[in-house]
């Protein structure tokens, strides 16, 4: 697991925020299938095609397996599929007897049985006299009517209401110093810093056009970190609109009395449901906004949070506690149904295991209570403004199950864009639509 993302290059008058969104993407090494599978057993070939465009079905999943066989010799044996829950508990399978000819393709096509609301994996298998393959994919079965099984602690707006109370106490001593070195495409840079809770001490960017006109305000995109990514200036093309970039307590620029790594970062005192990293790490969000509130030159109505894994989650969480924001955008928010996704992913639940091990008297039982009041689930029905949401079927970290349920608890405006055979990563498309529709939102033409 990498602590740092990929980068790409983007262009055109929303180039920053493509690069913001790479930004906040987590640390790993990516995951996506291909629409197409070569194979290394001369030029046989499979093609896995789901008849939806999202591979989302309201009645039986259907998909067509394809097999090219452009090799003078002909090809006997099996092809079959396997179907599981999230969890991997099978659910059906069928296997075909087929014969391939020479210089032929051949298709095969699955109408699967009737299955529960939910989403599941399906592997395509193919054994035959020169070739053996598996294609895994993901498909959803009438998502729109997951819902999570575990409601949210009856205490859990009160213990966001004392938080941000407690917030408010900090005098937030906001700074914004200059850096005319780290100018460019026409933007002003500035280091910002201020005080958040437990008196902790919060860096970042902000970028903002340079413009001669002293009354001018801008809108503003609030681009929050990935796990442990170190967030640079954005700059770009970008006439209209001022980005900041946050580094949270404990990554990046914000590493002072939290400095920890990897693992040790998500479980920073999770057996302390007033001390876990989380609470002061969302409060960095608000107070973040408070600065935002605090410039004349800053549109106060305009304001987009937007980040990917723990920045979609932070974006989730924030627009849940904060409704100062205008908008909400989230890639593959991590930590989301947590309970539900206990058996079901590796990472995080097996770094809080971890953490329990090296801690005395401390239990699971007890850490999953704690992140009851961390749980992007419990947030989404407080998020009230308009939200966008990505997700990716083949998602390691954030399952497919646990990402829709969050966003049928949310009861605003909201769209959700589903990318088929992409794990934890969203593509360009995503980018360009979060792009029209943060302009049109915000009269920014």
């Amino acid at each position: 697991m990498s602590d740092r993302p990929e980068f790409c290059n983007f262009s055109g008058s929303y180039r920053a925020l493509g690069l913001l969104f790479m930004l906040s993407l987590f640390g790993v090494q990516q995951l996506s299938a291909q629409e197409k599978k070569e194979t290394n057993s001369g030029d046989i070939s499979t093609e896995v095609v789901a008849h939806d465009k999202d591979a989302i079905f309201s009645g039986s999943a259907y998909f067509t397996f394809t097999v090219s066989n452009p090799t003078n010799k002909d090809q006997t044996g099996t092809v079959s599929y396997l179907v599981t829950t999230e969890k991997g508990d099978k659910v059906a399978d069928k296997v075909q007897s087929v014969k391939i000819s020479q210089n032929s393709n051949e298709n095969y096509d699955f109408h699967l049985p009737e299955l529960k609301p939910g989403f599941y994996k399906i592997n395509f298998m193919i054994n035959v006299s020169d070739y053996d393959d598996t294609t895994r994919r993901a498909f959803g079965i009438r998502p729109q009517e997951i819902r999570p099984e575990n409601s949210k602690p009856a205490d859990f707006d009160q213990f966001w209401d004392n938080t941000k109370a407690e917030l408010a106490k900090v005098t937030p001593g906001f700074k914004m110093t200059r850096q005319p070195k780290m100018d460019k495409d026409n933007r002003e840079v500035y280091l910002i810093q201020f005080q958040s809770l437990d008196n902790y001490t919060v860096r970042g960017y902000m970028t903002v056009p340079k413009t001669k006109n002293k009354n001018r305000k801008f809108s503003v995109l609030l681009g929050l970190p990935g796990y442990q990514v170190s967030v640079d200036p954005m700059l770009g093309l970008d006439d209209d609109l001022a980005i900041i970039t946050l580094d949270v307590r404990g990554q990046g620029n914000s590493r002072d009395e939290i400095n920890t790594r990897r693992d040790e970062y998500i479980s920073y005192r999770i057996e302390d449901r007033d001390k876990y990293v989380m609470r002061g790490v969302i409060m960095d969000c608000v107070r973040c906004i408070d600065f935002i509130y605090s410039r004349p030159n800053l549109r106060h109505d305009n304001i987009l949070v937007t980040g990917g894994s723990m920045g979609g989650y932070l974006a989730l969480a924030v627009a849940g506690v904060d409704k100062r924001v205008n908008l909400c955008s989230a890639q593959n928010p991590i930590m989301c149904d947590m309970r539900g996704i206990a058996g079901e992913v590796d990472w995080p639940m097996s770094a809080f295991k971890k953490y329990v091990a090296t801690q005395p008297g401390l239990t699971m039982d007890k850490v999953m209570s704690n992140l009851d009041y961390y749980d992007g689930r419990n947030f989404a029905p407080n998020i009230t403004c308009p939200s966008l949401i990505g997700i990716g079927l083949l998602d390691p970290f954030a399952p497919p199950g646990a990402e829709y349920g969050t966003y049928n608890l949310i009861p605003g405006k909201k769209h959700i864009m589903v990318f088929k055979n992409l794990a934890h990563e969203i593509n360009q498309k995503y980018k360009d639509y979060e792009g029209r529709w943060m302009r049109d939102t915000f009269a920014l033409f």
